[in-house]
């Protein structure tokens, strides 16, 4: 089969490497999308201590069951399928006391074992989350990331009324500014310096799409404040845009090298509460709920590559150019395809 293979940091190869089997308690996945994500620039840029080289990324996948190891009773061959990548190991302290996604001993699909940028991988049958049939593709390849942001999003202390402001209009940030207008927000604004992404932020029901939070004119600050860019100037910025008794919601995946300077004095005579959110937590099954029940968050995905494509992919990535990007595997060489750019999100349906 084709695989996208990082060799060293900064180096890949679309190469030929052997079809996988299942082991016992595992399936093989024909991977229909996986996106890209913050944490596949990491990877390849070497910044991630736990990857081992040479690696196939790619941790938002989705695809059909087509083998089942010894022991597998669910899923089964020609199930669609989301794959949850994070693989806890049950026994450490975190895992002991329900914190599994802060596991002492890190294990996950894509990041320390072979992922989704490639034709087959096989992933614990655990792992695997039936997807609806009704699901778009792009749906499909959104719930791993919508998992995040759940998760994120039970973090917070999701008080009605209160006014949010989102650091990124890229995926994840939007994502985020989807679900808090679904919990009660009263406004959501997003800070972005790309003028494109902020141009269809707008369109994806925002209340202010601007560069600079002075902008925005609120003096008091925010509730809430989220950062999800994992860029260190916007992080500073953000914490001095808190309100009084608000939050600060840490989204966004940081070089692990870098740090940021604040005011330890505001955060004690103004008692912010300062919030990191890790990956997923119970929360990969809420994602598919929230979509089935009408969350469309399709107009997210902007293009769609074949594995031959993955540099370019990469380059509109890093450069801020498109919204989700995703690599589909049984997709050929050709020009990518692009998703909408002026729908909107929809409210979720009311059970």
């Amino acid at each position: 089969m084709r695989a996208v293979v990082v060799t060293e940091p900064g180096r890949t190869a679309l190469t030929e490497v052997p079809d996988p089997r299942p082991e016992p308690a595992e399936v093989v996945v024909r991977v229909s999308s996986c996106g890209l994500c913050g944490t596949d620039m990491h990877i390849l840029g070497g910044e991630l201590p736990a990857v081992p080289y040479p690696l196939v990324p790619g941790h938002e996948l989705t695809g059909e069951v087509v083998a089942v190891g010894e022991g597998v009773t669910s899923p089964a061959v020609g199930d669609r399928v989301a794959v949850n990548p994070n693989m806890p190991c049950g026994a450490c302290h975190y895992c002991r006391i329900g914190r599994a996604n802060l596991c002492e001993d890190y294990q996950a699909i894509g990041v320390t074992q072979a992922g989704g940028f490639a034709e087959l991988v096989a992933v614990p049958a655990r792992c695997c989350h039936l997807v609806p049939e009704s699901f778009s593709e792009a749906a499909a390849g959104l719930i791993e990331p919508l998992s995040c942001a759940v998760h994120g999003l039970n973090r917070l202390p999701r008080r009605p009324g209160e006014h949010y402001l989102i650091y990124g209009a890229g995926t994840m940030g939007l994502m985020m500014a989807a679900l808090v207008r679904t919990a009660g927000a009263a406004s959501v604004s997003v800070v972005d310096l790309n003028k494109d992404r902020l141009a269809f932020a707008e369109s994806f029901g925002l209340d202010a799409a601007v560069t600079s939070a002075d902008q925005l004119g609120r003096k008091p600050g925010f509730e809430v404040v989220i950062d999800a860019t994992g860029a260190v100037p916007a992080i500073e910025d953000g914490l001095g845009r808190v309100r009084k008794g608000g939050t600060f919601l840490q989204f966004g995946v940081t070089d692990p090298a870098r740090s940021a300077k604040f005011s330890p004095y505001l955060v004690y005579h103004h008692e912010i509460d300062i919030i990191g959110s890790m990956a997923v937590h119970n929360s990969f099954q809420p994602a598919i709920d929230v979509l089935e029940a009408g969350l469309d968050l399709d107009p997210l995905v902007s293009d769609v590559y074949g594995l031959e494509d993955f540099d370019e992919a990469v380059a509109r990535f890093r450069a801020g150019t498109g919204r989700k990007v995703h690599i589909a595997p049984q997709q050929g060489s050709r020009a990518p395809q692009r998703g909408s750019r002026t729908a909107g999100p929809r409210p979720a349906r009311k059970g």
